[in-house]
């Protein structure tokens, strides 16, 4: 595993790659060294990943958040939360082979590791600096290439591929346009009819509540309202008659008693039945305006069905015209193919040429290691004989030092040997004048 085809990059370097040709804007800015490594924030990693993504394999971010189109599931919402992080997972695991990784594995998403975080990276950035490298060459190679197109077909080949150009721009425009402009219009319809829906069975709800109410009230109310109307009139005949006779009869008080003391628990069952009468008039109406609503609720609801219906049609209409242009798309791109092709043959020459030199750059790696260890080595022994020379140049110093104190001793003594003599050597030529002149002297006398 620590045997590598690329360098390892210290997490500054990344951190300073990553500023300057991966990310942009706030991004970039607020990118700090914590963010990523010791203990990384995951929204900060994914997003590296994801415009790493973006900028080597051209995903694009919708990708990251796409439900596959062959995996059917029946609640697709349950998977919201984890569907980013396994598209990313995938898309990474199909990216790190060709940078020479190969135990990419999906904790390296979900709890990532400071070590294993810097290797992915290290390989991902040699990846990238040698697809810049090669892209230079690539597009060298086709600029040759287009060269080979004969003259008198330059100018239609060019103004052929500024239609395709302008036709597949015009189309994503109009299709984005359209297709944005009718996904509106279906979120606002279906948020109605939901609306409309929920109020409908609301007032549905409301409505058997009050027939229930309405049953049971009239389970309560035994008289019709004309037996009612006809009580009362005939208990308010009563009641005259007895005032008339109270008014008219004093005498006959005591008889009429027991009448006038059951006359307030009559007058009592009367309000009440005047209360239930009252109560089933306010529910009667309120019967009529949720029914008037429920009904209107109805009409909207047709309404915004015909108006959806309507809607889908002139979406199968821009499909259909959608269609006839990407046809015409395909059947103007049948032109470039030959192109793409050798472009296709062309990637699989150059990854060809990467593996020769990720396995040359393997083989100069080990020879580089191999020279470090013998130049440590070489420095090493320098060292000790560095350490040695001056050890003998400081035993060669106090040599010295001890020579000339004794030779300087010597030049002493010699000097005053030679003083001496010098003295010893005055004297006595002093001595043999002096036995000259007396020789001599004694010569002349004789």
């Amino acid at each position: 595993m620590e045997t590598m085809t690329f360098p390892r990059y210290s997490p500054d370097d990344i951190i300073s790659y990553l500023r300057s040709h991966i990310l942009q804007g706030n991004e970039a800015r607020n990118l700090v060294k914590g963010d990523v490594f010791g203990s990384p924030r995951l929204d900060v990693l994914h997003m590296i990943y994801l415009r790493i993504l973006q900028k080597v394999c051209g995903i694009r971010l919708e990708h990251a958040y796409m439900m596959p189109l062959n995996v059917d599931i029946m609640y697709p919402q349950i998977y919201e939360g984890f569907l980013p992080v396994c598209n990313l997972y995938i898309h990474m695991e199909s990216l790190l082979p060709m940078c020479r990784i190969s135990d990419f594995q999906i904790a390296d998403v979900l709890n990532p590791k400071t070590k294993r975080t810097v290797r992915f990276l290290s390989g991902i950035l040699n990846f990238v600096n040698f697809r810049e490298f090669r892209r230079e060459a690539y597009l060298e190679l086709q600029m040759s290439y287009v060269r080979l197109v004969p003259v008198e077909h330059e100018e239609e080949i060019r103004q052929l591929t500024e239609n395709i150009r302008e036709l597949e721009q015009l189309l994503r425009q109009e299709y984005r346009r359209k297709q944005t402009a009718l996904q509106e219009v279906t979120s606002q319809k279906k948020t109605y009819i939901a609306e409309r829906t929920q109020k409908l069975n609301e007032c549905k709800v409301s409505l058997a509540a009050l027939k229930e109410e309405q049953a049971q009230l009239k389970s309560q109310i035994v008289e019709s309202p004309e037996e009612g109307k006809k009580y009362n009139k005939q208990m308010k005949e009563t009641i005259e008659k007895l005032k008339r006779s109270k008014q008219e009869v004093t005498a006959k008080y005591e008889r009429y008693r027991d009448v006038v003391e059951v006359l307030p628990s009559c007058q009592m069952e009367l309000q009440l039945c005047q209360k239930k009468m009252e109560i089933q008039g306010e529910n009667v109406e309120r019967l009529a305006i949720v029914s008037s609503e429920a009904r209107n609720l109805e009409d909207q609801l047709d309404n915004a069905q015909l108006e959806l219906k309507k809607a889908n049609t002139d979406e199968t209409c821009l499909k259909r015209v959608v269609t006839a242009k990407h046809e015409k798309l395909a059947t103007a791109g049948a032109q470039l193919k030959k192109m793409q092709e050798d472009i296709e043959q062309h990637k699989c020459t150059v990854l060809e040429h990467f593996n020769e030199v990720q396995e040359k750059r393997g083989a100069v790696y080990d020879k580089v290691m191999a020279i470090r260890k013998e130049i440590k080595q070489t420095k090493d022994k320098i060292e000790q004989l560095k350490n040695d020379a001056e050890e003998k140049a400081t035993k060669a110093k106090e040599i010295q030092l001890i020579l000339k104190a004794v030779l300087d001793k010597c030049h002493e003594s010699l000097l005053k040997a030679v003083k001496t003599s010098e003295a010893s050597r005055a004297e006595k030529i002093d001595e043999i004048r002096e036995g000259l002149l007396s020789i001599q002297s004694s010569g002349d006398t004789s």
